[in-house]
């Protein structure tokens, strides 16, 4: 998962951007953006390059302007991803599973502040994370972009409706795998779900897309636009 195509097109990490703050919510170094009163939320699951990623913040801020307040944590522990550490054992010090619990903590926290409804929104390391939330009732919806390695044993235990957007250019959650689970999901019609895999586009491309590239900007954002659509539709 964190090999070099994760590491394509690294992002200039920036702890000042975006229109939000940090605070601390249920333990954690948290991006928040949006409305603090709202009751309808939703937790950005950061990839490996974590929660400082511009791009990341900007479309956390671009969701929150849809009424919802949107947290990004630092489920890394400040343990940021660099290439040099993929040979060095980054992902097995931070493995989904903690990922998950980690997200449940925050989530539990903010219902304990008057939220009513959570949706997740994954990122590749992110997208595993949120594939585990779905198994449970503690979210109203999940989206993946462009996914790590999910299995379909995995998928197969989602009860929650899930969007998953993959890139056709993509060695980490490939197109193949994408399908699978896009199989799995369909023999479950009790899950409501919605699978798209984007041409000519690479992993990481919804978060770490060229500005100079009218066709990875075009794509990016209607990935953007696909995974808005599905929040709002379960998280209201």
């Amino acid at each position: 998962m964190s090999g070099p195509q994760c590491a394509h097109n690294p992002p200039t990490l920036d702890p000042a951007s975006g229109a939000g703050h940090v605070q601390q919510i249920g333990g954690f170094n948290t991006y928040v953006t949006g409305d603090q009163d709202s009751k309808l939320a939703i937790i950005f699951l950061a990839d490996a390059f974590g929660w400082e990623v511009p791009k990341l913040r900007k479309l956390a801020d671009k969701v929150a302007e849809s009424g919802f307040l949107v947290v990004v944590p630092d489920f890394y522990y400040g343990d940021k991803f660099t290439l040099e550490k993929a040979g060095q054992g980054w992902v097995d010090t931070h493995p989904p599973d903690r990922g998950c619990d980690d997200a449940r903590t925050i989530i539990a926290a903010l219902k304990s502040k008057g939220v009513s409804k959570i949706g997740a929104a994954g990122f590749c390391w992110g997208g595993m994370v949120a594939v585990r939330l779905a198994k449970y009732d503690c979210i109203e919806a999940a989206v993946v972009l462009h996914p790590g390695p999910i299995t379909v044993e995995e998928i197969n235990e989602v009860k929650t409706p899930i969007a998953i957007l993959g890139a056709e250019i993509d060695h980490i959650g490939p197109p193949e795998m994408v399908k699978q689970l896009e199989d799995v999901l369909s023999s479950k019609p009790e899950v409501d779900s919605f699978v798209k895999i984007f041409p000519g586009v690479g992993h990481g491309w919804t978060v770490r897309y060229n500005d100079d590239d009218e066709f990875e900007v075009k794509s990016a954002l209607e990935s953007h636009s696909d995974m808005l659509n599905w929040l709002t539709k379960y998280v209201k």
